[in-house]
């Protein structure tokens, strides 16, 4: 996607093409390797993600020993066999293929299905050495054109394994939503210092194999995995999966070196990309991944997933809660990288649907967080980039978006913001709104009325609503 990005090497392609074999359906792979497992070679379970209204890409990481960096198949090749059908007995309408697990791949495959009826669900299965996988239900979106009934959804982000379990997901569970968004910090890449309710095992992760070794770690939890199975899910990370609050390729630590930070991100998405349930188009080459995408729900709403960390310049003004200086109202200071903000804008003017929505990362309101006289915004956060955040909601405007929301996380609190069209004048014209969804488990226990409440309602006229509890959004 960038000059960064390096040519296809022979083990890119043979990886791509591994993956392109998953996409047959009905077809085998021409008789690749088996394995026999006398253990349960799928304890990190099954999900399914990206849907169209024809298709959507089938997950699982073979990993009998995922404690394990190689889930202890070490540099073997399996082929594991996929069934999708109408019943969750899958009795009715199957489809079957087989999809080759590539050690390159930490023995993931990411199945692509087409060919199937718009708006309903299916259920499916993996099998391989002799082993069932549990069975998952998934969804079609709606047909373009069509405008369904309703539609339900959860918005989670921020599920720090030190910090507590994932009862959230127990919850959401129950909620009968048709598809989960996932806004970032799956997983967090570095390891606490003080007591805590679960333990990182080992040091904070700069390798690919230690990445994979976390996200091993998080996809067993018994929570996750149930959820995982039973809706599909969108996905875009944030900065912990790769390294708190790092901008493009400028890591947080100040001795690190672009050359030597893109070795990490590369190994990060990598990562990434082998433990979600994401399409070809994602699967990254070196330092560079395709995640900026769009999502339509027939004519009743487009999602326009973003990726902010990225493409972004490195934040203003040293980072942290300031007052704007020059930096932060440089107008080439970005969040988006000018292809994915013309990207976005381009998709909202020509959308059709009842209501736009625009699922990221970081909070777009500028809050003010300083008490009193003076001003101090978050510099990580879209404020940072100020001339780029005016933009977006200038276009909001002047384009006339149908029904504008954001969705942010990153904050472990829960928002509901107005978007108003210049926050200098907070007398002005209501744009958009914006949701921003506290954490599953990070910051532990949380509170109801935190502390700043008060202020935060003084300071912040537009903020119609904000607590710190734990948990999800349910729209």
């Amino acid at each position: 996607m960038t000059a960064a990005a390096s040519p296809l090497s022979r083990r890119s392609f043979l990886i791509a093409a591994a993956a392109a074999v998953g996409g047959l359906h009905g077809c085998s792979s021409g008789g690749g390797p088996l394995a026999h497992f006398s253990t349960d070679p799928f304890p990190l379970g099954v999900a399914s993600g990206d849907p169209a209204p024809d298709g959507v890409v089938l997950w699982t990481r073979l990993g009998p020993k995922p404690e394990e960096a190689d889930g202890g198949l070490r540099q073997e090749a399996v082929e594991v066999a996929w069934t999708i059908g109408e019943d969750e007995r899958l009795t009715r309408g199957l489809r079957r293929g087989t999809a080759l697990a590539l050690p390159e791949l930490a023995h993931s495959v990411h199945v692509e299905i087409s060919g199937l009826e718009p708006d309903r669900p299916y259920w499916y299965r993996f099998s391989a050495g002799g082993q069932e996988s549990e069975i998952g239900r998934t969804r079609t979106l709606p047909a373009p054109g069509a405008l369904p009934g309703r539609l339900r959804f959860a918005v989670a982000s921020c599920q720090n394994y030190e910090h507590g379990y994932f009862t959230a997901y127990d919850h959401m569970l129950k909620e009968d939503v048709d598809f989960v968004f996932h806004c970032g910090d799956y997983i967090y890449e570095t390891v606490a210092k003080v007591k805590v309710f679960r333990v990182h095992p080992g040091t904070e992760c700069t390798t690919l194999e230690g990445y994979r070794s976390r996200y091993a770690l998080y996809k067993a939890d018994a929570s996750l995995r149930a959820m995982h199975a039973a809706v599909p899910w969108l996905v875009t990370p944030d900065d912990h999966e790769v390294d708190n609050n790092y901008a493009g390729s400028i890591s947080e630590e100040a001795k690190v070196t672009p050359r030597e930070f893109l070795k990490r991100r590369a190994a990060a998405y990598q990562a990434y990309y082998e433990h979600q349930p994401l399409r070809r188009a994602s699967l990254p080459k070196g330092p560079d991944m395709l995640l900026y995408r769009r999502v339509p729900w027939g004519r009743l709403a487009d999602f326009f997933v973003l990726d902010t960390r990225q493409y972004r310049s490195d934040q203003p003004c040293g980072d942290g809660n300031k007052p704007p200086c020059p930096e932060s109202l440089d107008p080439s200071q970005t969040i988006m990288g000018a292809a994915q903000r013309d990207w976005l804008f381009d998709g909202l003017k020509a959308s059709g649907a009842a209501w736009n929505v625009v699922a990221q990362q970081v909070m777009m309101a500028r809050v003010d967080r300083m008490a009193g006289e003076g001003v101090a915004y978050s510099m990580d956060q879209w404020p940072g980039y100020e001339m780029e955040r005016r933009k977006v909601l200038k276009h909001f405007h002047d384009a006339k978006i149908s029904n504008p929301i954001v969705l942010s996380g990153d904050i472990h609190t829960n928002w509901a913001n107005e978007l108003i069209a210049d926050f200098d004048d907070l007398d002005s014209k209501i744009v958009g709104h914006e949701f921003v969804g506290t954490s599953i488990s990070s910051g532990g226990d949380g509170v109801a009325a935190p502390k700043t409440l008060a202020q935060t309602y003084a300071e912040n006229p537009f903020v119609r609503f904000h607590n710190a509890e734990r948990g999800y959004l349910r729209c």
